[in-house]
């Protein structure tokens, strides 16, 4: 009676075409009102205790960060300074756009805003320079989903905010797995290049080691702001939402002085994270409503009795997890997935006896999965746009598999060896 009431009361809200959290928070409604006794009022006290959290108040602050970086230049000064350790190495450039995806990651958090910033800037010079349009859209759409995983991450803060895990050891545990999928990467592109050297033509000019060394002058300011924000929160000097305050204070003072930040753009800036905050604040919204009715009910309980029932053992069960994830990532953007789905996964998985820090690392991987996976995988969209439509998004798709593979391998891997991730959180808290 349950599992029909949820299903067709969220399809048929759904139907009408109301917003995503809309949808989820009126199935909440119904949920504590027909199967809990009318106990609708338990929503209001839950919808406190999730906005009144300080740690989700960061979110809307590292959005922010990601906005101003995107807005004043600096990725293209990144991308002048790694671009000649890569000229003479086959794919070139293509490896350029992985490094400088992961160092702007590490400061925007946000994997649109990673391929748009990154992507602004590589496209058109390597269109210029004769690489392949598909290579090229390719690297970028799959770097910039490191954008979620290496830290600081709007990922992590939404799982660490609605599960109340730590956000400073899921921050550290996000780093080695973040670096080792970028790596992953650089040796596809590698063998690819080697294989086709056309993807990827030869720059036979020289620069002097040197030149080399004094071209990184130019990244000094995101180095400062990595440090400012990772550093602090690692450091135990402030909290999430302190660090990113901070940071959106230095990025706009060094965009500002180092960069092309205007007042206009600054206007921009705060203009657009404060939409993408309430986009995303309303599925908040929506999803601790149905959250409580799910909780209040013991449904996760009920879903963990069936599955030990079943006869599938917990890797079977984290199978299942993962494919549903790929299913669902076809149709919701990765946060709204993940902000829908944790209710029921989290104390699934947690029950069947996985570290609560893996499982945000292992979740966060298969929704930047979703973020290249058409029709609804954000990076692809916003690539082909910067592409001028010159690769439609089709060609996008499919330039990015390999990538999506990558992602599979590296979740198979820290399934195998979970102190990959776990390492440096037990290391340093």
């Amino acid at each position: 009676m349950f599992w029909t009431s949820l299903i067709s009361i969220m399809v048929a809200t759904a139907s009408t075409g109301v917003a995503l959290g809309a949808a989820l928070g009126l199935t909440g409604m119904v949920l504590l009102q027909v199967f809990s006794n009318g106990a609708t009022s338990l929503a209001v006290d839950a919808i406190w205790r999730v906005f009144n959290s300080f740690t989700l108040s960061a979110v809307p602050l590292f959005i922010l960060l990601g906005e101003i970086l995107l807005r004043s230049g600096v990725s293209g000064r990144a991308y002048a300074a790694f671009s000649p350790l890569f000229r003479r190495i086959p794919g070139g450039l293509l490896h350029t756009n992985i490094v400088v995806c992961t160092l702007f990651g590490a400061v925007s958090g946000s994997s649109l805003s990673t391929a748009a910033a990154v992507g602004s800037v590589a496209y058109p010079e390597m269109v210029r320079r004769g690489y392949d349009k598909d290579m090229i859209v390719g690297s970028l759409a799959g770097g910039g989903t490191l954008g979620l995983l290496i830290p600081p991450s709007l990922s992590f803060l939404i799982f660490g905010a609605l599960t109340e895990t730590s956000i400073g050891r899921l921050f550290v545990a996000g780093i080695i797995p973040g670096l080792m999928i970028g790596a992953l990467f650089m040796v596809y592109i590698f063998l690819k290049a080697l294989r086709h050297p056309h993807v990827a033509p030869v720059d036979d000019s020289r620069k002097s080691p040197w030149q080399v060394i004094l071209g990184f002058r130019q990244i000094w300011p995101l180095l400062v702001l990595i440090v400012a924000v990772i550093g602090s929160i690692v450091g135990g000097l402030a909290t999430p939402t302190e660090a990113a305050a901070i940071g959106v204070v230095l990025a706009a003072i060094l965009s500002s002085v180092w960069g092309d930040l205007t007042l206009a753009d600054l206007l921009k800036a705060i203009f657009h994270s404060t939409l993408l905050f309430s986009a995303i604040g309303f599925v908040v919204l929506g999803a601790t409503i149905l959250a409580q009715s799910v909780s209040i009910l013991g449904i996760p309980q009920q879903i963990l009795h069936s599955v030990a029932a079943s006869g599938f053992d917990r890797y079977g069960v984290l199978f299942l997890v993962v494919l549903l994830y790929l299913i669902l990532g076809c149709f919701f953007d990765g946060l709204s997935l993940m902000i829908m789905t944790l209710p029921v996964v989290f104390p699934l998985l947690t029950g069947l006896g996985f570290d609560a820090i893996w499982i945000g690392v292992i979740i966060t991987i298969v929704i930047e999965i979703g973020q290249v996976t058409p029709p609804v995988g954000l990076n692809l969209s916003v690539l082909s746009s910067l592409a001028n439509n010159e690769v439609s998004l089709g060609r996008v798709a499919r330039a990015t598999v390999p990538y999506w593979l990558i992602h599979l391998v590296a979740i198979v891997i820290l399934t195998l060896v979970p102190s990959i991730a776990l390492f440096l959180p037990d290391l340093l808290f």
